[in-house]
């Protein structure tokens, strides 16, 4: 089964017909359209991420190494892209999918256009396809594995391009964390973006943090800083002596790619020593998923996961509902938490387990991506709480 060539431009003008881009399915499905960005071939598994801006910050999300982005919003590129909305120093994501080629860009904060971007960067674009029809078949089936081709001539080997996708073993089973980790501990005290000043830094004396980096997002450490934390970036292969040494008054647990019971096999030890002392702690996404684990729950792979910026997760504690902003593909399954692990926060869309809680201890975690601001400040209130929870135990004598 194959998708015809399509091609589509705002001013409605006829282009070439000829594919220059090919995205094989491992089932046999082919969809042609029109490559953009660079040339070459990505092996990934294919998400659909219904967010309507903040393309930059998701291709840039360490969270999605070796996965392919369709995009089920059609305007794609036409704000164009600036480093300040860059969440690492280049895009992760193996590569996009989008329904129109991407326009010229306009807005005073471009700094350039997304197809050159991409090209610069080494990732690959094409557009010009049906992601509705795309995306109802990722649903029905789960996310594939896909192989992605663009090719300026338009020569596909069809075959092969299946076969490679058909070859490739998927995310199950991989420890991504350790490849899109720092490799050496560094400070930071951005804080968050501010008008008209943009960027700050952190000023004064600041609960000692230290970020253990599974794939971190800038604006994570950005919204840590701001709630007054002076924070310290360590590796994922970082070990418990490690971070103990810096003193730390906090952990931080960041987000990132891959499978968790993958990156567990040498996280959780570590996350299972800190535990011990009674610090709090507090994780994002895949950080969540390393604290479940470590407390004795257990993760599973998701049908087609959660990626957008308007999922709808209920506070059990106090009933609220925030729009929040999602990218998992993976779950920690909330039957399997133990005694004394509370279950505070679940996703209205399918009642997926979004954030849970020692009974005991401050030591918290989320699924949902607090400060991708799709409320926009809906879940600002938990870095709040870390922080509260290191105040407390200074005030108690323990920091």
């Amino acid at each position: 089964m194959s998708t015809s060539p399509r091609v589509s431009s705002d001013a409605g003008t006829a282009l070439a017909t000829r594919p220059t881009a090919c995205l094989a399915l491992a089932d046999g499905t082919v969809f042609y359209g029109h490559g953009f960005g660079a040339a070459g071939t990505a092996v990934a598994e294919l998400c659909f991420n219904t967010a309507m801006t903040g393309y930059q910050e998701i291709m840039t999300d360490p969270s999605y190494a070796r996965q392919i982005v369709t995009f089920t919003f059609p305007h794609i590129g036409n704000t164009g892209v600036t480093a300040q909305d860059d969440e690492s120093a280049d895009p992760v994501a193996a590569g996009m999918v989008v329904k129109w080629d991407p326009t010229a860009p306009s807005n005073w904060r471009a700094a350039g256009d997304l197809s050159t971007w991409l090209e610069r960067k080494g990732r690959i674009g094409m557009g010009g396809l049906d992601t509705r029809r795309l995306t109802r078949a990722i649903r029905r089936q789960g996310a594939p594995n896909v192989t992605l081709c663009h090719d300026p001539h338009g020569h596909f080997d069809v075959a092969d391009l299946v076969a490679r996708a058909r070859a490739w073993t998927g995310l199950v089973g991989l420890d991504l964390a350790t490849q899109v980790s720092c490799t050496q501990s560094y400070r930071w005290d951005e804080t968050r973006w501010a008008w008209p000043d943009g960027f700050g830094k952190r000023q004064g004396e600041g609960f000692r943090v230290v970020a253990i980096d599974y794939g971190a997002k800038r604006n994570i450490l950005r919204c840590l800083a701001s709630a007054g934390c002076d924070v310290t970036v360590m590796p994922a292969t970082a070990s418990a002596d490690d971070v103990l040494a810096q003193d730390p008054e906090g952990v931080f647990l960041s987000n990132g790619p891959g499978d968790p019971a993958a990156t567990g096999a040498h996280a959780v030890p570590v996350i299972k020593e800190i535990l011990a002392r009674d610090i709090p702690i507090f994780g994002i996404c895949l950080g969540h998923q390393m604290l479940a684990l470590a407390l004795g729950a257990r993760t599973v792979k998701m049908n087609h996961g959660h990626h957008g910026a308007n999922h709808p997760v209920k506070d059990v504690d106090t009933g609220k509902v925030a729009i929040t902003s999602m990218n998992h593909g993976f779950a920690v399954d909330a039957q399997t938490l133990p005694e004394g692990v509370i279950e505070t926060h679940v996703s209205l869309f399918d009642g997926s387990n979004c954030g849970i809680r020692l009974a005991d201890k401050p030591v918290f975690s989320v699924q949902h991506h607090p400060e991708a601001s799709p409320g926009p400040q809906d879940s600002f209130y938990l870095f709040t709480r870390f922080v509260d929870a290191m105040r407390a135990r200074r005030h108690a004598g323990k920091g």
